[in-house]
């Protein structure tokens, strides 16, 4: 099967502009993306999918490949379907490029279940909320699902809310999605929904139309820090300095 990545990068951003090219220890950020990236055991490809030249070029300048893609579109997803429009591709995988840290056995993650289950058209991936005061934060979107791993609703509010004190746990949604092509540019097509309008979650169109959407909680060590903020950025640039060091030790 052909498994194309795509790593969505736009200059504009309300709170951190020209963040996809924020250097961290010498090297831009898309470039910690797709290095990570690159080295999933599922892709075939892999590319950045970008509306400016400045992106563009500083991708090329590290070896990476790179088509230009719509200005207006407004989310990621859009700028994915517009790259499998153009291809032949059997999956795409949505890569963040705001999260330069991500462990690239993800990708193999969500990937693996549309391999095994022609009829599944979409997947994504969550890990479980250790810290108590990500609960109440309207930033870590958090997911419910049924029995059989499918995702039941996506909110920025506590879902399940426990109105006793039991055991119970948390997971965040994590935004890595794989897609079969088809269904992809299907969605596309489709008009913005109430809940997803309402949250701000794009992936909530999906359930409102009625698709089993598959989850599944990551095996791996996931480093929970994408870079919206200057603050973020220097959180980011604190966490590559250990990580070289460790690598030095």
């Amino acid at each position: 099967m052909k498994i194309l990545g795509v790593i969505p990068a736009r200059f504009k951003s309300t709170r951190l502009p020209g963040k996809p090219l924020a250097d961290i220890l010498g090297k831009p950020m898309i470039q910690w993306v797709y290095e990570s990236a690159k080295k999933s055991d599922r892709l075939t490809e892999l590319l950045v999918a970008t509306d400016d030249e400045r992106i563009a070029e500083a991708t090329r300048g590290f070896g990476g490949s790179v088509v230009m893609t719509d200005p207006d579109l407004s989310t990621g997803a859009d700028r994915v379907a517009q790259v499998a429009r153009n291809r032949s591709d059997d999956i795409l995988v949505n890569i963040q490029g705001d999260e330069p840290f991500l462990d690239p056995a993800m990708i193999d993650e969500i990937v693996d279940p549309l391999i095994s289950d022609p009829s599944l058209s979409m997947c994504t991936s969550m890990h479980e909320v250790l810290r108590e005061e990500d609960f109440a934060d309207p930033n870590v979107v958090k997911v419910v699902c049924d029995l059989e791993g499918y995702g039941l609703y996506f909110s920025r509010s506590l879902i399940p809310y426990p109105r006793t004190h039991v055991d119970f746990r948390v997971f965040e949604h994590i935004g890595l999605y794989a897609y079969r092509r088809e269904f992809l540019l299907d969605m596309a097509g489709w008009p913005q929904t109430p809940l997803e309008k309402l949250e701000s979650l794009e992936q909530l169109r999906v359930l409102e139309h009625g698709v089993p959407l598959k989850v599944v909680e990551t095996g791996c060590s996931y480093v929970a820090l994408s870079v919206d903020t200057p603050e973020d950025l220097e959180t980011a640039r604190a966490h590559a300095a250990r990580i070289i060091r460790g690598g030095r030790s």
